[in-house]
């Protein structure tokens, strides 16, 4: 798809590309908006909804998150998810707020709502990320209770997996193992959250960009936010979203600022063969998407409409 066509088609709800001078800081709130990467309309409803009751895009993206956590048809985020290669489903998670608080799990076991443990990361220890046994432990000193993960759909999509072994991440398959989720509040404080179980037989103690803050989500409430999906990898090696928030900071609208942090991989690794895409979000509720290839799409609930709408992407 053409930029210009994508432009054309997020004029449903205002997602229109424009430039932001350096250092501007817009007056007054923009309408309560949540976006989602995929198409994850029950997300972005539930989140909506969330926000609307209390007003906060922290606990926007949180409810957005539980959906597809609680989902166990979802084989790529929480219970359902796929599990590593030695049978394990594991789980990575992140949530940012408007002030600069962050909090990650990673490498979490047995806990189906793992955007609620880094939530409880950040308002309740002086720490930023938690990992295996220790962040599992903490999620059950906070009442969080353990359950198995792994699903029958699950176990035999990993029994059937083991007759090769061959691990072959694949562009955009299941949606490609995140939900990241982006919002304005009724303030028009910005909040982010991602969450998944990971590469499908991933090797054992695996961790993609999804606990990352700065590669899967980043925040700042003077600018905007964005966050990523796809092969994780590569997010972290460029730190996706944090460097897309520094482009809008310096200038650019979301949409270019997705374009030129999707550049900065294309120019420097063998991009032909894996997906990565960004969505970002900024203080006035405009809206940007971009990826590698074909093949990514967001939704978006604002003013009680639910959208999904195709990205924009280098490779057409």
């Amino acid at each position: 798809m053409k930029r210009r066509n994508f432009i054309q088609q997020a004029g449903f709800l205002g997602l229109s590309s424009f430039s932001v001078p350096n250092n501007t800081i817009h007056s007054g709130n923009p309408e309560p908006v949540i976006i989602a990467t995929w198409k994850n309309e029950g997300a972005t409803k539930a989140g909506f909804d969330k926000i609307i009751q209390t007003g906060k895009a922290l606990d926007g993206v949180e409810a957005g998150a539980w959906i597809p956590e609680a989902n166990p048809e979802e084989t790529t985020v929480g219970y359902g998810g796929f599990p590593d290669r030695d049978g394990h489903v594991t789980l990575d998670a992140c949530i940012m707020d408007h002030k600069g608080n962050a909090g990650s799990v990673t490498f979490l076991e047995g806990i189906m709502h793992p955007i609620s443990v880094a939530r409880a990361v950040m308002e309740k220890t002086p720490h930023v990320m938690l990992s295996g046994e220790g962040a599992l432990q903490f999620a059950l000193s906070q009442g969080f209770k353990k359950m198995d993960l792994l699903t029958p759909k699950a176990k035999k999509a990993w029994e059937e997996w083991k007759i090769k072994s061959k691990y072959e991440p694949k562009v955009n398959i299941e949606r490609h193992d995140t939900i990241g989720l982006l919002a304005l509040g009724k303030e028009g404080e910005i909040a982010g959250a991602c969450s998944t179980s990971g590469m499908a037989f991933k090797m054992h103690g695996r961790v993609g960009d999804s606990p990352i803050i700065g590669g899967a989500v980043f925040c700042d409430d003077e600018v905007g936010g964005a966050c990523a999906t796809g092969l994780g990898e590569f997010v972290m090696k460029t730190l996706g979203s944090f460097l897309i928030v520094e482009f809008m900071r310096n200038g650019m609208s979301p949409q270019q600022a997705c374009e030129a942090a999707i550049m900065r991989i294309v120019k420097r690794y063998n991009y032909k063969e894996f997906q990565v895409g960004y969505l970002a979000i900024n203080k006035k509720g405009d809206v940007g998407a971009y990826s590698i290839q074909k093949g990514f799409n967001f939704t978006i609930t604002k003013n009680g409409q639910t959208k999904v709408i195709e990205s924009a992407s280098y490779m057409s």
